[in-house]
């Protein structure tokens, strides 16, 4: 019996999909597939149009695909925030040629092309127009995601697809206005409308921006002064969403405000910590949109009538191919970067959905035109991880040199490309910082008082607020390229849980510690620490050296004995670490041997 007033059907909805993420993904997976199309597979078996549209799997399909839209909206919103936060303002103004130039020709030719293409076979000139610009749109959900999880996302291939698809958002809102534009009854002109349509989106993102520059530091460095983790998260999906929804009432997609709120986080000392802090959400909610994207597939009329939608499925990603790689030839790209960016964009995309079923409502379509185009986006939209893939195997295979030969293939974000993570910049971690710098060493600093990281940067310094035993912000700063995690704070118990969590993930990366004495140190060479520094044995060390040069002892020879006898309290705490390891696994199997 349910309680008065529940809607089963949500929770039952919400469970289909927690249960694609937990159970069936990870099985897709162990084949080594990629999850967006365990995601989509899921999406179609499950959905209203597959085992859904059977009463006897009503309770583990999902009937209404409209009760999952917002929140497969949310995903795409946090995957563009998450793009933000790793662009930055300045890297993409250094891109606006490819925005403005690369992204707009394909957009404009592709538009062009098929629209020509729907028009010859029968279609009416507005008709034609709408379903032309809205199939020349591709993947920014599926693409990224892709990127992204193969570590691409900022080679050439990379960087020249996130242009066009960029450009592509920013043209969305003025083809939903065309749509409104070109239906039965409207008065307004064409060219009206569009100005107005930009004038609303310049308005939207300038008042995210000039809000955003005053708030959004203060804001941060307000909450994570309260130490408070789950305000820090609350802060984090306020931000996202709330410029999301600034852009929606402006008529913009939202994950173009978000996108935008990201690129002004990015120029913060709290980027990092955002980024770990949102990427769990994203994850899934960016899983529950490829399972809509699943849902919209209608296999039964594809097996019902497969030669029509298959060919034009084909002929849609062989046109934008061709295009798209000819264009990225034209603007310099080398002929891999060109074949792999062209078979990312040539599918189609999410907001073709979104301006065909408005296209229907406003009566340019007819439902089963419209349903034929988002059938064919679907299918297309499915076959991204597979194309990517055969675009990766025959670059490698047939342009070997031309991928050894472009650096860029390799890249990684600037900032990441770190030989040393030093936490902490206290005292001690700002000598350590100023002495790698002395020496050339490239790193980084964690800190997790907000004013000494405020001020730190201010001062020009590597230091990013955040928490060292969080896994995915330690890899968002670059901690599986790292050759050295240097530990400066001093709190043991603190040093011994970053310690457990460098370790576990890295076995063989270098590990230098402070330590409070012998004994601490003795126990962080038992947890994995490379090298520990006691402050009570380095400073008589320290007091020693002063001593003796005072004394009139020669300084070689001082400075010599020192070392000598340091190198000694290290062996001596090793061998003392080894040798309570091993009395507490004889007494471990004592225990046992007296149970038994």
């Amino acid at each position: 019996m349910t309680a008065p007033g529940t809607d089963l059907g949500i929770y039952r909805d919400v469970m289909v999909v927690l249960t694609t993420a937990a159970v069936i993904v990870p099985l897709v997976q162990r084949l080594k597939v990629s999850p967006i199309l365990g995601f989509l597979l899921a999406g179609i078996a499950l959905g209203p149009k597959g085992l859904g549209a059977l009463p006897a799997f009503d309770w583990v399909t999902i009937n209404d695909e409209k009760s999952l839209t917002a929140l497969a909206e949310l995903g795409v919103v946090f995957l563009m925030f998450l793009i933000g936060l790793e662009l930055s303002l300045k890297r993409l103004i250094t891109m606006r040629r490819q925005v403005f130039a690369l992204g707009g020709l394909q957009i404009a030719i592709s538009g062009a092309v098929i629209g020509l293409a729907a028009w010859l076979l029968g279609s009416t000139a507005e008709a034609a127009t709408i379903i032309g610009f809205s199939l020349a749109l591709s993947s920014t959900a599926i693409v990224v995601e892709v990127l992204s999880r193969q570590n691409r996302f900022r080679t050439a291939t990379g960087r020249a697809s996130f242009a066009v698809l960029l450009a592509q958002d920013l043209a969305v809102v003025p083809l939903l206005l065309l749509v409104t534009i070109l239906g039965p009854g409207q008065q307004e002109s064409i060219l009206t409308g569009l100005l107005l349509a930009f004038a609303q989106a310049g308005l939207a993102i300038a008042a995210i921006v000039v809000v955003g520059s005053a708030l959004l530091r203060p804001l941060f460095r307000l909450v994570a002064s309260s130490a408070n983790k789950e305000l820090f998260v609350a802060a984090t999906l306020f931000v996202a969403v709330g410029s999301g929804l600034l852009t929606a009432v402006a008529g913009l997609s939202m994950a173009l405000g978000a996108f935008v709120a990201g690129l002004l986080l990015a120029e913060t000392e709290f980027r990092r910590a955002v980024e770990a802090t949102i990427d769990p959400f994203k994850g899934l909610l960016l899983g529950v949109f490829f399972f809509t994207v699943g849902m919209s597939l209608d296999i039964a009329a594809l097996l019902a009538n497969p030669l029509p939608v298959i060919g034009a499925t084909v002929a849609l990603i062989a046109a934008k191919v061709l295009i798209a790689g000819g264009l990225l030839r034209a603007f310099g790209a080398p002929v891999h970067v060109a074949l792999q960016g062209a078979m990312l964009l040539g599918p189609g995309g999410e907001f073709a959905f979104i301006v065909i079923g408005l296209a229907v409502i406003q009566q340019i379509l007819s439902g089963e035109a419209g349903a034929f185009v988002q059938a064919v986006t679907s299918l297309s939209m499915a076959l991204i991880p597979l194309l990517d893939y055969v675009a990766r195997r025959a670059t490698s295979k047939w342009l070997p040199q031309q991928l050894a030969a472009d650096p860029a293939l390799s890249e990684l974000p600037e900032d990441a490309k770190v030989r040393a993570i030093v936490i902490g910049y206290g005292r001690v971690g700002s000598l350590v910082s100023e002495m790698l710098d002395r020496h050339n060493v490239k790193h980084l600093v964690i800190e997790r008082a907000p004013d000494i990281v405020s001020q730190a940067r201010r001062d020009g310094k590597p230091v990013y607020f955040g928490d060292a035993k969080n896994v995915g912000f330690l890899n968002r700063c670059g901690f599986q390229e790292t050759s050295a995690v240097i530990i400066t704070i001093h709190v043991n118990a603190e040093i011994d849980d970053i310690v457990r969590v460098v370790r576990s993930e890295r076995e063989k990366v270098v590990i230098v510690s402070r330590a409070r004495d012998a004994d601490h140190a003795r126990h962080l060479y038992d947890l994995g620490v490379t090298d520990v520094v006691p402050e009570t044995i380095e400073a008589s060390l320290q007091l020693t050296e002063a001593a003796l040069v005072g004394l009139g002892v020669p300084t070689g020879l001082v400075i010599a004995s020192v070392h000598e006898r340091r190198d000694e309290f290290r062996e001596e705490l090793q061998v003392a670490a080894k040798r309570a390891g091993r009395d507490a696994t004889r007494g471990l199997r004592a225990k046992t041997v007296k149970k038994a």
